[in-house]
């Protein structure tokens, strides 16, 4: 039986959660001595698939939107059931965290969220998972007949594996939705914090969403993407989309640079699975302090502009 890996995709475009979660569904097909099956939603370039590991590629086309969560657990429901897939991976997304748990109760499937590497057994299926607010690791055995994956953000990396996939659309039957999106909110960031190696954060310590340009410059240098603290996006000095934290997007990057941040227990937990942690701050007591990889204590308005310099330099010297 087949594993089939959902391929979220925005505005048409796959996403790097997408790429990551086939690439990883790959090597656990290969791991069950299968084949792949990827289902996309509204994607305009499939066959980008191919370069990660598809065998097929179930594609389904409709007026309806990608963040519908209804219509996309829905539609990975039926593909499931048409491909007799035994085993699903979904990202862990914010998209990817809401669709799981309606696939699970659909098809009446364990579901283990947050998985970080490949099963360690698959006979039984056994899988690594972050857990206590990224503090821990388990292992968490699925016995269900179906079995769904949520991969966690920047766990497993883009791994290359070239295949012809055939290419398959799908229709399925549409159920009407009680939920209606009013507005969707985007970040105003060039990089999205879901797909972003490297994150520039600001907090109140800026002053002022005058002084945003001091994150956006550094990110600018970095080809980082911007986010903020809770209390930031409260004042309205950034969107809430932007808002990274237990109670706002978690991150998983490989760089994290907080910047006038203090550190409360929320925002460490959200930001606590990156895995290179930076602080800016005047005050050397600043919680962030105990949990950052690297600290400098100082005034951000005189520590960032000398750091951009720096970068710039640097990679005008290797350029």
């Amino acid at each position: 039986m087949p594993v089939l890996v959902y391929a979220e995709s925005s505005e048409g475009k796959f996403k790097k959660v997408a790429l990551e979660a086939t690439s990883y569904g790959k090597k656990v097909a290969q791991q069950l001595k299968d084949s792949l099956v990827v289902l996309t939603i509204n994607c305009d370039n499939p066959s980008e698939l191919n370069t990660y590991g598809a065998d097929k590629i179930v594609t389904v086309s409709s007026n309806k939107n990608n963040s519908d969560a209804k219509f996309v657990a829905n539609s990975i429901q039926q593909t499931a059931q048409k491909e007799n897939a035994s085993v699903i991976i979904i990202d862990s997304s914010a998209n990817g965290l809401s669709i799981a748990p309606i696939v699970a109760i659909k098809l009446n499937a364990g579901y283990a969220s947050n998985v970080v590497a490949l099963p360690n057994s698959t006979s039984p299926l056994i899988v690594k998972r972050k857990s206590f607010s990224n503090k821990a690791f388990n292992h968490t055995e699925i016995s269900t007949p179906v079995k769904i994956i949520g991969l966690a953000k920047n766990s497993f990396g883009l791994i290359e594996s070239n295949t012809e996939a055939s290419i398959e659309e799908f229709s399925p039957i549409i159920v009407n939705s009680s939920l209606s999106s009013v507005s969707i909110e985007k970040s105003s960031g060039t990089v999205s914090i879901a797909d972003a190696e490297i994150v520039v954060s600001g907090g109140r310590g800026l002053k002022g969403p005058e002084n945003w340009g001091l994150i956006e410059d550094l990110a600018a240098v970095l080809g980082a993407a911007t986010a903020c603290s809770k209390p930031v996006s409260d004042m309205g000095w950034r969107p809430h989309g932007e808002h990274v934290g237990q109670t706002g997007k978690p991150v998983s990057s490989s760089l994290y640079i907080a910047i006038g941040i203090s550190g409360a227990i929320q925002h460490l937990a959200g930001i606590n699975a990156s895995k290179v942690k930076v602080v800016i701050n005047t005050d050397p007591e600043a919680p962030f302090f105990k949990a950052a990889d690297y600290g400098i204590v100082g005034d951000a308005f005189e520590v960032v502009p000398k750091l951009i310099e720096k970068l710039k330099l640097f990679k005008a010297q290797n350029a």
